[in-house]
Order: structure tokens, then C-alpha cells, then sequence
């Protein structure tokens, strides 16, 4: 089944501004909030694809690759919404909603109490971290998992956690004041915990502070096919972690770095590969073998191809991220003139110097340069 636009789900235009986005998340939020909506897991659903829409949409870097990719930006095996990146699918649960978002109530109690999470208890979340990772053209065509060693703050075995005197455990002080409009609550991060609503209670031998140690991992991360380089992936939970029984840990963003290839060079979905044949094969014509990401194919040069002629290869090119087609290899061919001759192979193109046969005669279907360059993209 299809997943919805993002932009439908929060009822905004794509041109949308930061504000606009940030206000209809806001009201579609109050509209399916679980405090409003007690056993009605409609709308808990609504609620958790608003939260994934507005993660997506309210981070201009994620924007950006949404609307260039649609769905597919974020489908690579990793947790929640297909995949890297989102929630709705089950890689956050209410509680990291709540965690993330609860500002977006403004300071969590004017509300009717529900803002910064309804009493629910803290949850932090671990630091990102973020790693190269490169790949081929033909890890490109046909999509690769990478396996990569990463050293990540973990807490340490034998560490314990007791709930904050400051807080009692909710991370957030309520302040009751009276204004002009009535009492008005507001909630701030605990002074104390920080938010984490525990405190260190047994510290392990070798630990930080806060009870971490630094652990080498081997993750798995799933490349789809038709990234490009600068892409940006999102492993969840893959980053630190962060002290606390309730904590949850932070993501691991990794940045696709493409490696350029020996004979292929990229433009989108397309490939180019040049081509050069000599002077006997261009005349007589001959069957070449060259490179796709695919393995090697033979073509053949037609008798009397010019240099300049361009050959397609249809479906030889890479394959879209969104999945709707596979690009194309254009062939350049480049007749090489030689440079140094024998008395012989000069003499004989000394004699052919002024045949007719040998003039430059282009027929009103040899097509120049820019219509062949037009043809590319057509």
C-alpha cells in the first residue's frame, strides 16, 4: 500500500513556509493527541503520521531529498517508514514523539496539560553520529549492503540509575503563576537530571560520569539502488546511546560518497562512455566490447561512422531511487587520428588527399553537435 504525501497528511501546499508547516503540524497534533483521544487508535495513527510528516518537512536537509525522491529517500532497511529516517511505521514510539516534539506545544502546559507530554516520563536521546561510507557505480546499479565498524557510547554493564528527588523521574519542574489570563502551568527541563528524570546510582569501574563506555559495533547498513553521491542515510538507533533506563539512542547518519569510475561517467541516470576507434575500424567497421556496470557487452561500429556519433544503450544506465526506470549508456565514438606515419601510410594518404571520396560530404541527416546533444535529453 501506498504511503501518503507528507504534505497531504499536514493539509499544506509543497511551497509551504517553515511556519505554515510547523502551525498545520501543531493543529493536526491537538487534533489527534492520545490525552484527547483516550483508546482510539484512529487517531493514534494520525497522530504518529503527522509527527513523521513534520519530522520529514521541518528539516530543511530531509525536505530537500523528500522532494526530490518522494517515499523512496527514506526506504533502506533501517527502522520505521520503510526504512531509514521517519516513525510512523514503528521506529519511535509515543514516547520519542513526545520527547522530540513537545516544544511544538509551546513550553509544554498551556495546552490543557498535554504539551510537553502529558505527564508521561522522560525519555532522552543519545547523540548522532556520522560516517563516509563509498560506494561504486555498480554498487549504484544494483544496490549493496555495507557492513561498517563504528565505536559508539554505550552504558556500562553493572551501571544503575535512580529516579530524580528533583523531578520525581519526569525529567520537567512545573511552575504554576498567575497572569492576567488566569493560572497559567509551564514545564523546563529538570536542573538536576537534565531531563533524564534518573540519576547515576553505581557507577561502573572504567565508565564516564554518566556511567558510558565507548563499544566498537559492526553495523549493517542497507544502500538502495540509484542513491547518489551526497545522499544522506539514517540508521535508527544505531548512534549513541544515552544514560538512563528510559533513554533511547541517537541515529547514525551516513553520508554516500560515490566513487568515480575508471571509464563511466555519471549524469543522473544516464551514463557516458568515450569510445575511440581508429581510422581502418571507423571505414570498415568493427565490433568493440566496452564497460557497463553490468559486465562488459560487444556493440558494433557500423561502416563509415563519423566521429562524434553517439550510440544509446537503452536500459544500460542506472536505476531510479524511486524505482520508475533504469537510465541509459551513451556510447561516444572518437575516431583517433594517428599522428605519426610511415613513408608508405603517408604516401597512400598523399594520393588520397584530393579524392572525391575522402571530401567531407555531411548529409542533411548528419545531425551537428547540439542536435545530438538535444537527442541525449529528449
Amino acid at each position: 500500500m501506498a504511503k501518503q504525501d507528507f504534505y497531504e497528511i499536514l493539509g499544506v501546499q509543497k511551497n509551504a513556509s517553515a511556519a505554515e508547516i510547523k502551525k498545520a503540524y501543531r493543529k493536526k497534533a491537538i487534533k489527534y493527541h492520545p490525552d484527547k483521544n483516550p483508546d482510539d487508535k484512529s487517531a493514534e495513527e494520525n497522530f504518529k503520521k503527522a509527527a513523521e510528516a513534520y519530522e520529514v518537512l521541518s528539516d530543511e536537509n530531509k525536505k530537500a531529498r523528500y522532494d526530490q525522491y518522494g517515499h523512496a529517500a527514506f526506504e533502506n532497511g533501517g527502522g520505521g517508514a520503510g526504512g531509514f529516517g521517519g516513525f510512523g511505521g514503528g521506529g519511535m514510539n509515543m514516547d520519542d514523539i513526545f520527547s522530540q516534539f513537545g516544544d511544538i506545544f509551546g513550553g509544554g502546559g498551556g495546552f490543557g496539560g498535554f504539551g510537553g507530554g502529558g505527564g508521561r516520563s522522560a525519555r532522552v536521546k543519545g547523540s548522532n553520529m556520522r560516517i563516509r561510507v563509498k560506494i561504486s557505480l555498480e554498487d549504484v546499479a544494483n544496490g549493496v549492503e555495507k557492513k561498517v565498524k563504528v565505536k559508539r557510547k554505550v552504558q556500562a554493564e553493572g551501571v544503575t540509575f535512580k529516579t530524580c528527588t528533583t523531578c520525581n523521574g519526569q525529567g520537567q519542574v512545573m511552575r504554576v503563576s498567575n497572569t492576567i489570563l488566569g493560572r497559567m502551568q509551564t514545564a523546563s527541563t529538570c536542573p538536576t537530571c537534565q531531563g533524564a528524570g534518573q540519576s547515576i546510582d553505581n557507577r561502573p569501574k572504567g565508565s564516564d560520569s554518566n556511567g558510558m563506555v565507548q563499544k566498537e559495533e559492526t553495523v549493517s547498513i542497507k544502500i538502495p539502488a540509484g542513491v547518489s553521491d551526497g545522499v544522506q542515510l539514517k540508521v535508527t538507533g544505531k548512534g549513541n546511546e544515552a544514560p538512563g533506563k528510559n533513554s533511547v539512542s541517537g541515529d547514525l547518519i551516513v553520508l554516500i560518497e560515490e566513487i568515480p569510475h575508471e571509464s563511466l561517467t555519471r549524469e543522473g541516470m544516464n551514463l557516458h562512455y568515450d569510445l575511440y576507434v581508429n581510422f581502418s575500424e571507423a571505414v570498415l567497421g568493427d565490433s568493440k566490447e566496452i564497460e557497463t556496470v553490468t559486465g562488459k557487452v560487444k556493440i558494433k561500429v557500423e561502416p563509415g561512422t563519423q566521429s562524434g556519433k553517439i550510440l544509446r544503450l537503452r536500459g544500460k544506465g542506472l536505476p531510479s531511487i524511486e524505482r520508475y526506470g533504469t537510465g541509459d549508456l551513451l556510447v561516444h565514438v572518437n575516431v583517433w587520428t594517428p599522428q605519426n606515419l610511415s613513408k608508405e601510410q603517408k604516401a597512400f594518404f598523399d594520393k588520397n588527399l584530393n579524392d572525391e571520396n575522402f571530401e567531407p560530404n555531411p548529409s542533411k541527416s548528419d545531425k551537428s553537435f547540439f542536435e545530438k546533444v538535444k537527442d541525449m535529453f529528449s
